[in-house]
């Protein structure tokens, strides 16, 4: 059976049952800020189980998509685990529980294909429970299951929680039995490979309070409305029913593995084996290569890609593992165009956008496939001269710092890194490198902590969620209100009470400021409390449904429970609603010139101006900015109604609704649009006519990384003060020019072209300066102990290139039979430099340049033994470095 088709049997098994089926989230986990990627299937349905939103239906079932990453350098080394899986499941919200979850399983995987179901032979399925779940052991005996098939097992196995306070409970997985060429008889507690874990079904019954640690969290007690939550992971299911023995060989799987396989002229070896064997070691690369390259696909598919953070950062790193296990198997040329189709073809009939969606996600695959082959191009020849360097300063490792350097710079992986390395005989300081990499992790992710939360534990903030539930939001239909101080917290957790100076966060009944969302900056303004007054200098939603405003308190006192009065800066919002309708013409328009797939990767919305960035493979032409700008400013005059509504998400994709790649978007949604010239899915507030921005003009566009191109513009008032300055500026400049307006641009360009000319010529002076003595001074060469040595100063401000071709320039001059040592000092900018050249004879004597140039400069400096170099001493000091090698010659 297909993967496909057991997808198709596992949601139509579950809607048959009064199941509403529920599309996978995307797997950028954007309402989560501790994950990456949606790692399980219940992570969309979190807020449901622990209510802090209300499930928009009983029961429901999906197919998620799913990444984890934290054992990404595992990955190939055994057949069961990779970073991208299907995880089915099914949920109930407080609706039916064990006696429910476990007919309904056992039914579809023992119920005839014929029938609908997965025809497993129940004879071949074992069960296990909780170790004193007496109830779900009598379940799963009233379907037909004998007693000494069902295992109990311990709190390890058998019972789960989040780890946190809230849901938790007893879980029962089923297991298959492979047979007896897989292990040992006896069931799941003696040989988990035999008996292949293929479901598991979770029991929220109970609740756990604040604990020391997660540990010692207590159980509170029975949970009044019992959750379900299960998973069969879709893979296993698979390889089970494809008769398989792992996951790299099922349909999904063993075609992309075959086809690296057939590029790089290897075998499959060890496909009968659970882990790889060290007599395969190819085996593991395949698997890498399988693996990685079906990830790419389906995350470049939800709208990742490629960049030096986040999620980006994850995608960058499996391509390029993926891309270096090809060439580790002797496959030089581009691999991605070769294997990506493959992987296409593999998922598209589950996931068939893939295939419509294919040109776009190439263009971002392949392009990065390109960049990296240069990254491995350019970093393999600074780490060469950082090898070099470690070595001739008598190292045995590369420092942290420079692998460190090499990756965070040059996008050098740290993996490359450490073999190469080996390979010359060092070591890298490994130690070194992680703790660099965790420092760089924790200020990103302290910063982006402190900007959301102002360093408040979330927990403050789910009580006061808990409390009260979540803030109502006005915002759209007034800019001012009366409303009630919910709750008033500090650093420390909640407070009674602020006075004037202290800066607290506020959390009303209900407000009309918007909290930071969507790339559109907060509101601020004014809230007054009885005889106190707040300004309001932020707004953040830290948990869904809570909206904090972060003020200062510039009068009287505040305190928690009284009633107050919040109202926005009224110009403020009116220029941020403009730059916002603004971003939505944007990007329609970009998508009319550029085609589908410039889809926005971000934005900001200020006030007077906006941040656009957007998906593209390649640079944005100038005339076709210039074209965009102006069909923009045309939607303006034609001063077309801006409207917004709320609809379901599938009525809103029915009408060509714009929807963000990675959103998760409930089942109602908010849709903007502006005429029929652009239609989004917003909450951002935006204004209620397009005439009302005024003037849109574009700034500039560049690249912020690869395949995501940014356009910076500015709105109404702004956009004419720009203006109007670059009128006064090209009206002074016709002036100076004595020419018309027109051709300014032009006489401009001619300047630039005759100072550049004039600077290379004044280049080609100083060179003939600095060199025009060479033979003077190669012939006063004095002798020291046999060696025909030249210390001598280079004229003051002489260029680094220009010191070491006087150096080399000399010593080319001197008979090669005779051991020669040329030393030219430097001053520039303050400071002195030293390059010292050695020709072949005086190596032979045993001197060399990078140890002389360490001895001038106290054991500093590095380079070649016959080119070397130096500085960052005062100025002052040059005579003395010429001295001081001088002395090394005669002491050598």
């Amino acid at each position: 059976m297909k993967t496909a088709e057991i997808k198709r049997r596992y949601l139509a098994h579950f809607e048959a049952n009064g199941h509403a089926v529920v599309p996978s989230a995307p797997l950028p986990a954007i309402s989560d800020p501790n994950l990456l990627f949606v790692n399980a299937g219940m992570v969309q349905f979190v807020p449901y189980f622990l209510g802090q939103q209300a499930a928009p239906y009983r029961r429901a079932v999906s197919v998620q998509k799913c990444i984890r990453t934290p054992d990404i350098d595992e990955v190939g080394k055994t057949s069961r685990h990779g970073t991208f899986f299907q995880m089915n499941g099914n949920f109930s919200f407080g609706d039916y529980f064990k006696d429910g979850a476990i007919p309904l399983a056992w039914d579809l995987v023992t119920k005839s294909q014929a029938e609908g179901g997965f025809g497993l032979d129940p004879e071949r399925i074992w069960p296990t429970v909780y170790l004193d779940d007496d109830e779900a052991f009598e379940i799963w005996r009233s379907v037909g299951v004998p007693a000494e098939r069902i295992v109990r097992r311990g709190k390890a196995d058998n019972f789960w929680s989040m780890g946190i306070p809230g849901p938790c409970g007893p879980s029962s997985e089923l297991f298959y039995d492979r047979g007896p060429q897989y292990g040992q008889e006896g069931g799941p507690a003696v040989d988990e490979d035999r008996y292949m874990e293929f479901w598991n079904l979770v029991f929220m019954q109970y609740e756990r309070g604040p604990g020391v640690g997660k540990e010692d969290y207590p159980i509170l007690g029975e949970l009044p409305a019992k959750n379900i939550d299960t998973g069969m992971g879709l893979e296993r299911m698979a390889s089970i029913l494809q008769g398989v023995d792992n996951l790299y060989e099922i349909d999904e799987v063993r075609p992309i593995l075959d086809r690296a396989a057939e590029l790089t002229g290897k075998r499959y070896g060890a496909g009968s084996s659970h882990v790889a064997s060290e007599s395969h070691p190819d085996d593991v690369r395949l698997r890498v290569i399988a693996d990685h390259v079906r990830t790419a696909l389906m995350l470049i598919g939800d709208g990742v890609t490629p960049s030096n953070e986040g999620r980006g950062y994850v995608l960058r790193r499996i391509m390029r593992r993926a891309i270096r296990a090809v060439r580790l198997l002797g496959w030089q040329d581009r691999a991605l165009p070769e294997l990506l189709p493959v992987a296409r073809d593999c998922m598209a009939p589950s996931y068939p956008e893939l295939a419509t969606d294919f040109d776009r996600i190439a263009d971002y695959a392949y392009a990065e496939e390109d960049a990296f082959l240069s990254t491995l191009r350019a970093g393999t020849t600074i780490l060469d001269a950082a090898i070099a360097e470690t070595r001739s300063a008598g190292g045995a490792a590369l420092t942290g710092e420079k692998a460190f350097q090499l990756h965070d710079t040059y996008g050098f992986p740290i993996d490359l890194t450490l073999e190469i390395a080996a390979e010359q005989g060092l070591q890298v300081d490994a130690e070194g490198f992680r703790r660099l990499m965790a420092d760089q992790r924790a200020r990103a992710k302290a910063d982006a902590q402190a900007r959301k939360t102002g360093h408040t534990d979330l927990s403050a903030y789910r009580a006061v969620l808990d409390a009260d539930g979540p803030v109502e939001f006005t915002g759209y239909q007034e800019v001012s209100r009366e409303s009630r101080v919910r709750a008033l917290l500090g650093a420390g957790g909640p407070l009674g009470a602020a006075v004037e100076g202290d800066t607290v966060e506020l959390v009303l009944d209900t407000t009309p400021f918007y909290a930071e969302g969507g790339g559109q900056q907060p509101d601020q303004g004014l809230i007054t409390v009885g005889g106190g007054q707040l300004e309001v200098l932020d707004v953040q939603q830290p948990v869904p449904g809570l909206i904090v405003h972060r003020a200062r308190v510039v009068r009287g006192e505040v305190r928690a429970g009284e009633s107050a009065y919040a109202e926005i800066d009224t110009s403020r919002r009116r220029a941020i609603s403009r730059s916002h309708t603004a971003t939505h013409l944007v990007h329609q328009t970009m998508r009319n010139f550029l085609g589908e797939s410039a889809t926005q990767a971000g934005s900001l919305n200020a006030p007077g101006r906006l941040r656009f960035d957007f998906n593209t493979p390649t640079g944005v032409a100038p005339s076709v900015l210039r074209d965009v700008e102006q069909q923009v400013n045309e939607v303006l005059l034609a001063d077309l109604e801006v409207h917004a509504f709320i609809t379901s998400l599938d009525e809103a994709r029915r009408i060509g609704a714009m929807a963000l790649f990675g959103e998760k978007y409930g089942e109602q949604v908010r849709v903007v649009e502006v005429g029929d010239y652009a239609r989004e899915l917003c909450g951002g507030t935006h204004v209620a006519r397009s005439a009302q921005l005024g003037l849109v003009k574009i700034l500039s566009e560049s690249s912020i990384g690869s395949g995501v191109r940014r356009v910076e513009a500015l709105v109404g008032m702004d956009a004419f003060n720009f203006l109007a300055r670059e009128h006064l500026l090209v009206s002074r400049l016709a002036e100076l020019y004595r020419v018309p307006s027109e051709q300014v641009a032009d006489r401009v360009e001619q300047t630039v072209t005759q100072l550049r000319d004039a600077e290379k010529e004044l280049e080609k002076l100083r060179a003939q300066l600095v060199l025009g003595g060479a033979s003077a001074l190669a012939a006063q060469a004095k002798d020291v102990r046999g060696v025909a040595y030249v210390g001598t100063e280079a004229p003051e401000g002489a260029a680094g290139n220009d010191v070491r071709t006087l150096a080399q320039e000399i010593r080319g001059k001197i008979d090669p039979a005779r051991p020669a040592v040329v030393a030219v000092a430097a001053r520039s900018n303050g400071k002195a430099s030293l390059v010292v050249a050695v020709n072949q004879a005086a190596r032979a004597r045993g001197l060399a340049a990078s140890d002389l140039v360490k001895a001038a400069f106290s054991g500093r400096g590095g380079g070649s033994p016959d080119l070397a170099q130096g500085g960052g001493l005062p100025a002052a000091e040059a005579p003395n470095l010429l001295l001081t090698v001088e002395k090394a010659i005669a002491e050598a």
